[in-house]
């Protein structure tokens, strides 16, 4: 019994592994890392009582952006994307021949009378066709990214995480991109449509994510099935 308790278990052990190697989602090449640690601030001289400091340098009458790396700036995630598409196509192709023989050389001249040797026929062909694609995706969130990076040209690189759990659950949104310090709004807030370069990844883990999979069973015939 012992024996084939761990049989068993290994045969379960064995079919979840399959089901991760067989089934698994699409990947979103989200930057690495999603968080960054701001650089060690270097040796402070000594005080030479100026006001202007340029170690710590921000400006005075400007609300508080991201522009240093560890920075955080919110991101309001606003993505519709939507395409269409129809074409119709349609052929029309009539043809018709005939023939008749009236007299032969060694017959009789009624031998081909009422139209005994007459021949006719007639061809049609048409062909109709018609498509259409249409696809629709709609996505909206807020994430409070990290300054992971700065360009020589001021731009920022920007990634995020977010896990929220629920019991079993664990639903989990990525975001990364590359922002232009001018796009930034009052708030340190900037619209993820005028981030460059966005990737987002929103799945959920648990068994509520695994249930929407297909088991590898399945898969492996539908692959197989010539239909």
């Amino acid at each position: 019994m012992r024996r084939l308790s761990r049989l068993l278990a290994a045969a379960a052990a064995c079919a979840l592994a399959a089901c991760s190697v067989f089934n698994p989602p699409a990947p979103v090449d989200v930057a690495e890392p999603t968080h960054a640690l701001p650089a060690a601030p270097p040796a402070m001289p000594a005080a030479n009582g100026a006001i202007f400091q340029a170690a710590g340098y921000r400006p005075m009458f400007e609300d508080h952006r991201a522009r240093m790396v560890g920075d955080t700036i919110t991101v309001q995630i606003v993505e519709k994307v939507s395409a269409s598409q129809k074409s119709s196509s349609s052929i029309d192709k009539t043809g018709s021949v005939s023939a008749s023989v009236s007299a032969l050389p060694g017959f009789r001249p009624n031998s081909f009378a009422t139209g005994r040797a007459a021949a006719e026929g007639t061809s049609t062909n048409s062909f109709e066709g018609k498509g259409s694609t249409e696809n629709t995706n709609n996505f909206s969130g807020t994430i409070t990214a990290t300054v992971t990076g700065v360009l020589p040209n001021g731009h920022l690189l920007v990634a995020g995480e977010k896990q929220i759990g629920v019991n079993h659950n664990v639903d989990v949104l990525r975001f990364s991109g590359q922002v232009d310090p001018r796009t930034i709004q009052p708030g340190n807030v900037v619209p993820s449509a005028q981030i460059a370069n966005v990737r987002i990844e929103h799945r959920g883990r648990g068994a509520q994510a695994e249930a929407q999979g297909i088991g590898w069973v399945a898969r492996f015939f539908l692959n197989v099935l010539p239909i």
